[in-house]
């Protein structure tokens, strides 16, 4: 029989409940930028460790930053 060892993993974390931060703010182009992929897809909560509140207003906060062009929808 094969045993499998359990892997310790690391609780992930809100980043923005644990800095207390009162909004995202869109026009924060290098904090947005981690939440996204190389293709330029917003991570999801699984992966980024953010609460459902902050998923909400950070996937808010790129929609916002798209549409005025500090952010590009594609990655090329």
């Amino acid at each position: 029989m094969a045993f499998q060892q359990k892997r310790f993993q690391r609780r992930k974390f809100c980043k923005f409940c644990s800095e207390k931060s009162e909004f995202i703010d869109y026009k924060d182009i290098r904090i947005l930028r981690s939440y996204l992929t190389e293709r330029g897809k917003i991570l999801s909560r699984r992966m980024t460790g953010t609460c459902a509140k902050h998923q909400r207003d950070l996937n808010e906060a790129v929609m916002r930053a798209r549409s005025i062009a500090l952010l590009s929808f594609v990655e090329k």
